[in-house]
């Protein structure tokens, strides 16, 4: 099975990128990770960084047991992460209230299949045949709001209080993530995005299907993606960082739907 990978990150209109990226591979196994850092002084760099550090190291450990990255595995990987950060909360200096989302995804080539797990509102998505067919439900305030029919699925993307979650790494009490469940049977031509907010704001599950189909690889569907964010996005704007997995075969867009 082939896998290609690509990843982009960048500042946008702040200061400093409180975001970042993995990708760790060991034999027949993939894993890549995505965090959104937040908590101002250098907290949410620092907390982004733990988060990627911790998760790395803990696929290290977890395979060297020879346990399978399952969901609940993964689940219990970010479980460390927020640990990990919790604990560097503890030593002041400004990072007492750092935070960060975090999105893990792991590919089993052998098995030829995927499993993840989430906090925040970084998504994953798969993209297969021209439609979407994974994409993660946030833990936030308008996520709750368009599961209550309060809101229009158009309308989440510009709510003003899109920013407002209800999970990140970097809590002490009972912390909810969100795992794949049963593992997930891949498909040559199955396209997977993770993606911060800063960046899945600005592109729409149409526009990321459609830049597939006019892309070559990985890498050049996410620089199309980049550039559709740069150009829409406000001064000012958050960082945003995004990492592409393609499986097999580039995919082909013949239908363009979303769910």
């Amino acid at each position: 099975m082939q896998l290609q990978t690509a990843s982009v990150s960048e500042v946008g209109g702040r200061s400093r990128n409180e975001d970042a990226y993995g990708e760790w591979r060991r034999d027949h196994l993939l894993a890549c990770v995505v965090a959104d850092g937040a908590g101002g002084h250098g907290g949410g760099d620092a907390a982004s960084r733990i988060v990627v550090d911790t998760v790395c190291a803990e696929l290290e450990r977890v395979t060297a047991a020879g346990l399978a990255l399952s969901a609940p595995n993964l689940m219990r990987i970010l479980l460390r992460a927020n640990d990990a950060i919790v604990d560097a909360q503890e030593t002041g200096g400004g990072l007492e209230h750092m935070r960060s989302t975090a999105v893990l995804l792991a590919i089993d080539e052998q098995a030829q299949s995927a499993a993840w797990a989430h906090c925040g509102d970084t998504r994953l998505y798969c993209f297969r045949n021209g439609a979407t067919r994974v994409q993660t439900q946030d833990h936030s305030l308008v996520q709750s709001m368009l599961d209550a029919k309060l809101l229009e699925s158009q309308d989440v993307r510009h709510h003003p209080r899109r920013n407002v979650l209800f999970a990140a790494l970097g809590t002490a009490d009972e912390l909810p993530i969100a795992v794949s469940g049963e593992p997930f049977p891949l498909a040559d031509g199955d396209a997977f995005l993770l993606c911060t907010d800063g960046f899945w704001e600005y592109v729409d599950e149409a526009a990321m299907i459609d830049a597939i189909g006019r892309a070559a690889s990985p890498s050049a569907w996410l620089e199309r993606l980049a550039a559709r964010v740069a150009d829409s996005a406000r001064p000012g704007h958050d960082n945003f960082t995004a990492t592409a997995v393609w499986i097999g075969e580039p995919p082909q867009t013949t239908i363009l739907r979303t769910r």
